[in-house]
């Protein structure tokens, strides 16, 4: 299978598990010679390989429908974090609600509060909200991004204020399955409000798993 039918494949597959509804969210692969991006308007559940906007590496459209106005935020993250291959984005009904009702703090949207969370998530900040297509928005990632490898702890994935998340993998199947994390780890947090993880529980990870937390 192709890199667009790949990307068809998991924007379907979001939409049709709740993740994406309407013509909200938008997914990105880089190419040989740039980048593949969802359609502006586009229902991720009814995409078509041939139509799938083709960029170069400057942010030219080379074929394809009209790129997604989010355009300008992928380039963003792709030239933060070299080794990103592709960029999820959704309204995730979860992460979006934990943004209207409060996040744990604005460095980390959700405590630690689950082993996968901490192993496969990591550190998610929270972008204050822009309108969407904002390109300060790119400018507010990439500086997060720097920050986190500056730290030593590079992050996967931001979420924006009032509109959702962004997240970043080697391929489009850990991206979604990160993203996939993250929403339920939302979801467990708005319903339980539990403690997080304690120090030597978050220290066993480390030692195990070499978790950078």
């Amino acid at each position: 299978m192709g890199l667009r039918e790949d990307l068809c494949r998991v924007g379907a597959s979001l939409h049709a598990r709740g993740y994406v509804h309407g013509t909200a969210g938008n997914i990105s692969v880089r190419t040989g010679s740039g980048f593949l991006i969802t359609p502006t308007n586009a229902c991720l559940g009814r995409l078509d390989p041939q139509r799938l906007a083709e960029v170069d590496l400057q942010g030219l459209q080379t074929a394809g429908d009209p790129a997604s106005k989010t355009l300008a935020l992928h380039r963003r993250i792709y030239a933060a974090d070299p080794a990103a291959r592709c960029v999820i984005h959704t309204h995730s009904t979860h992460l979006v609600a934990l943004t209207l009702a409060g996040v744990w703090q604005p460095q980390d949207i959700v405590p630690p509060i689950t082993p996968y969370q901490v192993m496969k998530v990591g550190h998610v900040p929270l972008i204050a909200y822009h309108r969407p297509g904002d390109p300060a928005v790119g400018d507010a990632v990439a500086r997060c991004i720097q920050a986190a490898q500056n730290a030593g702890k590079p992050i996967r994935a931001v979420m924006l204020d009032r509109l959702g998340p962004n997240v970043w993998h080697h391929d489009l199947d850990e991206a979604s399955a990160l993203l996939e994390e993250l929403e339920e780890t939302a979801r467990l947090w708005l319903l339980t409000r539990p403690e997080p993880l304690s120090a030597a529980q978050i220290d066993e990870l480390r030692t195990h798993f070499g978790v950078r937390w």
